[in-house]
């Protein structure tokens, strides 16, 4: 399988200009104190960048859920909280909005400990394969039903540090982890 340089989505500057609208709009709808929860580890930088350019203080926290298991649609929480929601204002901070699975379990929770309201923020909103009908309040980019690499999103723990978005192959990285290293480093 000869080497084949992946397509790119979002370079640098898009990206930034995505982060920079989305902020816009947040710091528009969001109170002082609003906490924004990352979902690690792909929304990391998202999260940062978007930090950065808001105009309101915020609070800012993660949590981590388990893969889900074969054949179950189930997830686990495997980091929580270090805060308290009840009564705030929430932001879920995403990097991808897929099936709505995940985002559904993670609302869910937050709605059972009493957050004043979850709204959630997604770097890229990919409808194709949405299964729960839930629309992010803040998208960065409307995706294609494609995968992706760089600015958070990962194979097998690469790639996450590229400051733009390219769409990949996943049968060529089944094959070779690595497939895109020497095109892209």
């Amino acid at each position: 399988m000869g080497r084949v340089e992946p397509e790119l989505f979002a370079g640098r500057e898009a990206i930034e200009q995505a982060v920079t609208r989305v902020a816009s709009e947040m710091s528009q709808r969001c109170s002082p104190g609003t906490v924004l929860v990352a979902v690690l580890k792909g929304s990391v930088p998202f999260l940062a960048d978007l930090v950065r350019r808001l105009d309101v203080e915020v609070e800012v926290d993660f949590m981590a859920l388990s893969r889900f298991a074969p054949d179950s649609g189930r997830v686990k929480l495997v980091k929580d909280l270090d805060c308290d929601v009840t009564g705030r204002q929430v932001v879920l901070v995403e990097d991808v909005v897929d099936t709505g699975l995940s985002l559904g379990y993670l609302m869910g929770e937050l709605h059972r400990r009493s957050a004043a309201s979850v709204a959630v923020a997604a770097l890229l909103n990919r409808r194709a394969r949405r299964i729960l009908p839930i629309e992010p309040d803040y998208v960065g980019f409307e995706a294609p039903d494609q995968f992706f690499l760089g600015y958070g999103l990962d194979w097998a723990g690469r790639y996450r540090n590229l400051d733009r978005l390219i769409i990949g192959d996943p049968d060529r990285l089944a094959h070779d982890p690595d497939h895109y290293v020497p095109m892209l480093y």
